[in-house]
């Protein structure tokens, strides 16, 4: 049960890293691709519908934590009690203005807040999953580095997947060239770990780009979306020996008794929670057209 309950708090931490991965990266993005409020709208139209859902995964991957590992929830969380309320807050602010938006005269602040909002976790996240790995500032900053441009490049992608006209087409430069800072950092960060799915993490990086360049963003997005995958992977397999300094995941997990009835519940939830947000990326599948197009 604690090798069961270690993958499946593995498996959501991965879907928040995958999902809100392109949601921040896009919220970071669009004042740089859009020329005027129309294509503004445009390029924040891409993760509308989506956004607050994806972020179901963090709660149901802190929730997990905490029942099934509650000595690596408190832990963490009150080892990285700032950090993580640098998150909470960039959360906050990017969802106020994300909301606020169309409902506001002038909409500036908004999306300042929501570029704010969207770099502060996107940064954040790397740094303290960097730091339980190694446990040293320079990996936590290179963490962040790494975190923040692959949610940046990921976001980039998805805008071109999800977007048509200029939007478009800048979506893909920028993609190009946030590619080439990606990269570099990337192949520091993994190579670093010397495992197999660290590496494979690296060649789905490089593909990214290239499949970019040849217009395939649906299977660019895919690359990025594995580069994730595959880097979490490698994050969790360190983890698993120790989710913190001098402490084991049987130690840090509750009893027998509490972590079969987690698997009840959880086999009895999980399926409706994927189905329902498999449901709304598949409504909310075609691409966001420029109001030329609609």
């Amino acid at each position: 049960m604690i090798d069961f309950w270690f993958v499946i708090i593995a498996f959501l931490w991965t879907g928040y890293f995958v999902l809100e991965g392109f949601d921040f990266g896009v919220g970071l993005l669009a004042p740089f691709v859009s020329r005027n409020d129309a294509e503004q709208r445009q390029s924040l139209q891409t993760i509308g519908p989506v956004w607050d859902g994806n972020e179901v995964w963090l709660i149901t991957a802190v929730g997990a934590m905490f029942a099934a590992f509650p000595a690596w929830y408190a832990g963490m969380f009150s080892g990285f009690y700032l950090p993580v309320m640098l998150v909470l807050v960039g959360l906050i602010v990017r969802g106020v203005g994300l909301e606020w938006r169309g409902k506001v005269e002038n909409p500036a602040w908004c999306d300042l807040g929501i570029v704010v909002g969207s770099a502060l976790p996107a940064f954040v996240w790397g740094t303290i999953f960097a730091d339980l790995l190694y446990g040293s500032a320079a990996a936590a900053m290179l963490g962040g580095a790494f975190s923040l441009s692959v949610c940046l490049l990921h976001g980039a992608v998805f805008l071109a997947l999800k977007t048509d006209g200029r939007v478009r087409a800048r979506a893909r430069t920028a993609a190009l060239a946030l590619s080439a800072v990606t990269l570099p950092i990337g192949v520091i960060a993994l190579s670093g770990m010397g495992t197999i799915p660290a590496l494979a993490a690296m060649a789905a990086l490089a593909a990214a780009p290239a499949l970019v360049w040849r217009h395939r963003e649906g299977w660019a997005f895919l690359a990025m979306a594995g580069t994730i995958v595959l880097a979490s992977t490698a994050v969790f397999t360190q983890l698993r020996t120790a989710p913190l300094p001098g402490l084991t995941l049987a130690e840090a997990a509750s009893g027998p008794y509490t972590l079969t009835m987690l698997s009840w519940i959880g086999l009895i939830a999980l399926p409706f929670v994927l189905g329902y947000q498999g449901w709304t990326y598949w409504v909310f599948r075609k691409r966001v057209l420029t109001a030329a197009g609609q």
